[in-house]
């Protein structure tokens, strides 16, 4: 069969292999929201994709979730839910400023046991390593997840990451817990950012901002003193 795949086509697909499940509502905000029917021209477009075998998707969950044909999830895995979440912070930032250099289920250390942030990007001019917690854990496991960032902290492995910039000096990112839930959780090495959303995220940090502007040297407890460039 002969076919010819626009760009959007071929941008809707890598975005779907990139963050492994996306919803239809997802795709609409994200490629065809300035169309004057935008749903139902994501809707042809989709049901085309899928028709050419260029796609997956699942009806189990409303809208349409699609997923690359190669996915390795069943149609009806608890994991669609993980990887949803991901796209929803993914869009958070978007309505800010477009994250760059991203990486869904990042493994910088390239080796099992190791940090596995569920996403990295550079924000605002700045790197993070984003870690959703969905459900309520105990503090100590947390504290054990940043043990292991601070592990790889003192490796300096993260100096050679791919990202790192080539005129200045290797810097390590910030990691944002994504969580309802406050825990009792620090690091003497590491920034770690607690909020519930990236919408709270650049409240803090607008507020942060807005100290500095008023000439107030005190810095909010709830951004842990940290000064990261996201005005």
């Amino acid at each position: 069969m002969s076919f010819r795949l626009s760009q959007r086509d071929k941008d809707i697909i890598g975005f779907i292999n990139q963050f492994r499940a996306v919803d239809r509502d997802s795709l609409v905000e994200l490629f065809f929201k300035q169309l004057k029917s935008p749903v139902n021209a994501c809707n042809s477009v989709m049901v085309r994709l899928y028709r050419l075998g260029l796609i997956e998707r699942t009806q189990q969950y409303s809208p349409t979730v699609y997923l690359p044909v190669d996915a390795k999830i069943k149609k009806n895995s608890q994991k669609i839910l993980h990887f949803l979440s991901i796209l929803d912070v993914y869009k958070q930032m978007c309505s800010y400023n477009m994250p760059k250099n991203v990486i869904v289920e990042d493994k910088p250390t390239g080796r099992k046991g190791g940090i596995e942030p569920d996403l990295f990007c550079i924000f605002k001019g700045s790197p993070f390593w984003v870690e959703i917690q969905r459900n309520q854990y105990s503090e100590q496991k947390i504290q054990a997840k940043i043990n292991l960032y601070e592990e790889f902290f003192f490796s300096d492995e993260w100096k050679a990451l791919h990202w790192q910039p080539e005129s200045r000096a290797a810097i390590f990112p910030s990691v944002i817990l994504i969580t309802p839930v406050r825990y009792a959780v620090n690091s003497d090495h590491i920034r770690i950012i607690q909020v519930a959303s990236i919408h709270e995220l650049m409240e803090k940090y607008k507020g942060s901002a807005k100290q500095q502007r008023d000439g107030i040297s005190r810095v909010s407890s709830s951004s842990n003193g940290i000064k990261i460039n996201l005005t």
